[in-house]
């Protein structure tokens, strides 16, 4: 089972929806369920609810090759768009242990999860908002 917040979900296919016809890779991180108050899981059970944009930190990617836009830890996910219409993985995506895919009409029905095998997972949404997160 993997757990998604709903609006990771809606900005996921709101992004590939505003990208088509180009595909869109999207970076994705978890929390842990006991930091999400209203999450009725166990406090460990990891929930998608944040994402990096793939445009971050280009410009100093381009320039000296370190990628800004992702953390220095490893992403626990990534999301695709497949504007083509195959919702499963592809030998071109870049996998992750756990791979989002969308296609059009990019709708939630249209939004599936699938291990590093491209074995179809069970997706839970769930209506919780992330902890707001500082910059201080």
């Amino acid at each position: 089972m993997v757990y998604v917040t709903r609006g990771l979900v809606e900005t996921l296919l709101r992004l590939a929806s505003e990208a088509e016809p180009d595909e869109v890779t999207i970076s994705l991180s978890v929390t842990p369920a006991g930091d999400l108050p209203d999450a009725d899981l166990d406090d460990e059970t990891p929930v998608f609810t944040d994402f990096y944009l793939p445009s971050a930190g280009s410009s100093v990617n381009a320039v000296f090759g370190m990628d800004l836009g992702t953390p220095a830890g490893q992403t626990e996910g990534r999301f695709v768009s497949h504007p083509g219409g195959l919702l499963g993985v592809t030998e071109e995506d870049d996998l992750h242990e756990v791979v989002f895919v969308a296609i059009p009409p990019w709708e939630e029905d249209d939004f599936g999860a699938f291990d590093r095998s491209g074995r179809r997972q069970r997706v839970t949404i769930l209506d919780v908002e992330p902890p707001e997160e500082s910059l201080a």
